[in-house]
């Protein structure tokens, strides 16, 4: 039980810290990721296996939108952005 009550703050903090980073812009999933490191100086470094199924929930349930863009170097990327529920 306490694990669970333990996975849910995780996943809830690790969506409020992708809402702030979006607040920002509409961002791919590595420029969050970057994004979120460098503003915490690399104290927080969130993996790839637990920020895309996140960005994948937040876009189930409605908080975010995104589309196929291109990035500045020119690959192909999902760019999310916060929808008006998520906000």
């Amino acid at each position: 039980m306490l694990m669970a009550a333990r996975l849910e703050i995780v996943r809830g903090t690790l969506d409020l810290m992708i809402l702030k980073t979006l607040s920002w812009e509409p961002m791919h999933g590595l420029a969050v990721l970057r994004w979120i490191e460098q503003t915490t100086h690399a104290q927080l470094e969130i993996e790839e296996g637990a920020l895309y199924p996140a960005l994948h929930r937040m876009e189930q349930k409605g908080w975010l939108d995104s589309e196929w863009r291109y990035t500045s170097q020119g690959r192909k990327a999902k760019f999310y952005r916060i929808s008006s529920a998520g906000r």
